[in-house]
């Protein structure tokens, strides 16, 4: 029991909340960080200038509880610069990462800052459920490898509302500006510097299936890809076709 009490209490978790037209969905996401049985977290919303009520819904919470706290963008910049900046306002020792649309279980943060801390990891992820607009399970799980290095995370990266690293060991990592796949670099620029992603195989969160995300329409990811692969990553052509090629099938075929 002495050893829970310490882990629940030692070490303060950030959590990033880009959020953009999310008022459908952002309460039942800070409803499952306000359920979470890891008391030493804060979140960082950074509300895109949603053209919704989002930031209304969100200041309700900001009074309720002074750890939620909002961030109003002037103008819609997009999720990297909005992930940028509540990376910035951070102050916790660990970094995670919420969508305002996605859910944690009540024992996300217990269970991955203690896998953390007892083996010594410096950037963790964990498997996930997908579930519909409605909060209904789609009968998929997304496992994890037990060990990812930058070339795995090239080929499959980490369910972006899963990941933890320890902003205190390497630092904070900011990202490029672009519109999609910015998790994506996030978690390569990460990888760099943590040596290793190490993956919890329990589904701790899901990741919710919206009509409408950036995410939905795959066949408009190809090009961001390639923008990932040469422009940021410097790939080389044949490396980044391969990368491609690899990503399109596995994605028409669901084979993660």
């Amino acid at each position: 029991m002495e050893k829970n009490k310490e882990i629940l209490n030692e070490g303060l978790v950030s959590i990033v909340m880009p959020a953009y037209n999310c008022a459908d969905f952002i309460s039942i996401t800070l409803d499952s960080v306000l359920e979470q049985t890891y008391k030493n977290w804060e979140v960082i919303v950074i509300d895109d200038n949603s053209s919704d009520n989002t930031d209304e819904i969100v200041k309700k919470y900001t009074k309720k509880d002074k750890r939620i706290k909002l961030h109003k963008q002037e103008k819609n910049f997009g999720a990297a610069v909005a992930r940028n900046t509540a990376v910035e306002l951070a102050r916790g020792k660990y970094i995670a990462f919420l969508d305002s649309d996605d859910v944690w279980f009540p024992d996300k943060l217990t269970k991955q800052i203690s896998f953390m801390k007892e083996n010594n990891y410096l950037f963790t992820c964990t498997s996930y459920t997908k579930i519909d607009e409605n909060g209904m399970y789609l009968n998929r799980t997304i496992g994890v490898r037990k060990q990812s290095t930058y070339v795995d995370i090239l080929k499959k990266n980490p369910g972006n509302s899963t990941v933890i690293y320890n902003a205190e060991v390497i630092g904070k990592v900011n990202i490029p500006n672009i519109r999609k796949r910015n998790d994506y670099v996030m978690w390569l620029s990460v990888v760099k510097n943590a040596g290793m992603l190490y993956g919890m195989e329990e589904s701790l969160a899901s990741h919710r299936i919206r009509s409408g995300s950036l995410s939905k329409k795959k066949s408009n990811l190809v090009k961001y890809h390639w923008k990932v692969y040469r422009e940021i990553e410097n790939l080389s052509v044949l490396k980044s076709t391969y990368l491609i090629i690899y990503w399109v099938v596995v994605t028409v075929f669901k084979l993660r």
